[in-house]
């Protein structure tokens, strides 16, 4: 067994073990993937203030998210086919999640279905949707979610149509895969992989194959995905989806203030600065950089969350001292499941959690709660200091 000391190592393990096309998915962004690249980089220009001679002991990464008790300010993003990544990925992403103390969000684009993972876990889950076209399969989703007793829904604003990501493209991306010559190449050197991937039944989109009208099978799927994102998306229309879900929503995908202050005014509970992990509008700024201008825009008006390029306990330091009440990991984690199935997904939290903690430690700070600005150096004009 390999020591694993940083979210870099379980991704080595990952990328040795898992096929090419689900790695690439991971671990890629659009076009030039430039804000792939800064949502990481970026975090290494804000600078950490070292204090001395400060009683260290007592320390909590306690915290609340969405009034939900968290053991630090994490929550695990919802990632598109995590059940492809490791058999059965979904739920052991899940069951890492619950027995570590942090929250779940499953994706519409899971393999796992929602009961899947509700019948495999004891604790309330969030569940992400998107904003699709098809009111019927929305309001039965949704239903589902309150069946499953899903304690949040997550919408995701920022994929009305899909940024183009050139190895997913040659990779034939698909779940499951296509047999070619070069998909088959492949998989036959990730054995361990495919013999888990054999002795599970779930390797299609459990979410939608069944449940939406007309899909029955990949080829379907296709069309019908193809067909349902809304290109024409507006923020009435988020108000719709509003209605569907009467329980604790988060809107995820805000990087522009005056995008933030729409979330505000349709009765979301949180926000998510988000760019989609740098998958979408490549030349976006990186999420960390985009943060203070949104909190400066809506103030306390709601609960603010960060997502894309977080992959330490640093990180999340650096986000909460930006005044983000928590994170999201989405690639940190699927590194670990890919490498070591639920195991790993624990040990990429617990790596976090001790960088967290040690780190605001020796910032002179004992309680996550207590974290502020006051703990870092910022460069002048991080945030941008742009023409109109």
């Amino acid at each position: 067994m390999p020591v694993i000391t940083e979210i870099e190592d379980l991704r080595r393990i990952y990328k040795r073990r898992v096929p090419k096309m689900f790695y690439d998915y991971c671990e890629s962004g659009s076009w030039t993937e430039q804000t792939f690249r800064e949502n990481s980089s970026d975090f290494d220009k804000l600078y950490l203030r070292q204090r001395v001679a400060i009683d260290m002991t007592g320390r909590s990464t306690a915290t609340q998210m969405i009034g939900q008790d968290v053991a630090m300010p994490v929550a695990l993003a919802p990632v598109g086919m995590t059940g492809m990544q490791n058999a059965d990925g979904e739920i052991k992403a899940a069951k890492a999640a619950e027995k570590f103390g942090v929250p779940y969000c499953l994706s519409t684009m899971s393999i796992c279905s929602i009961e899947d993972v509700a019948s495999n876990t004891s604790k309330p889950f969030w569940m992400q949707v998107y904003t699709l076209k098809d009111d019927d399969y929305m309001k039965r989703l949704f239903d589902r979610a309150k069946d499953a007793k899903c304690s949040a829904a997550v919408i995701t604003v920022d994929l009305q149509m899909l940024g183009q990501r050139h190895k997913d493209l040659k990779n034939g991306l698909s779940a499951p895969p296509k047999l070619t010559p070069k998909s088959i190449a492949n998989m036959a050197t990730k054995v361990p992989w495919g013999l888990e991937m054999l002795q599970t039944k779930r390797r299609f989109f459990g979410n939608i194959v069944g449940h939406a009208k007309g899909v029955t099978d990949p080829s379907s799927l296709t069309t019908w995905t193809a067909q349902s994102f809304d290109q024409a998306l507006d923020w009435d229309r988020i108000r719709e989806f509003r209605k569907m879900w009467d329980g604790p929503l988060i809107i995820k995908g805000i990087i522009d203030p005056r995008d933030a202050l729409e979330a505000c005014n349709v009765g979301a509970d949180a926000i998510v600065v988000s760019n989609h992990g740098g998958r979408q509008l490549d030349g976006a700024l990186s999420s960390i950089r985009a943060l203070a201008p949104i909190m400066d825009a809506v103030g306390d008006k709601i609960e603010v969350h960060l997502d894309s390029g977080v992959r330490s306990g640093q990180d999340v330091l650096k986000a909460v001292a930006m005044g983000a009440k928590g994170c999201w990991i989405g690639r940190a984690y699927i590194y670990g499941l890919g490498a070591m199935g639920e195991a790993g997904v624990t040990r990429a939290l617990e790596v976090i959690h001790k960088e967290l903690d040690v780190s605001m430690a020796l910032c002179g700070r004992t309680d996550i709660n207590t974290v502020d600005r006051d703990i870092l150096m910022i460069p002048k004009g991080f945030s941008g200091d742009w023409e109109d």
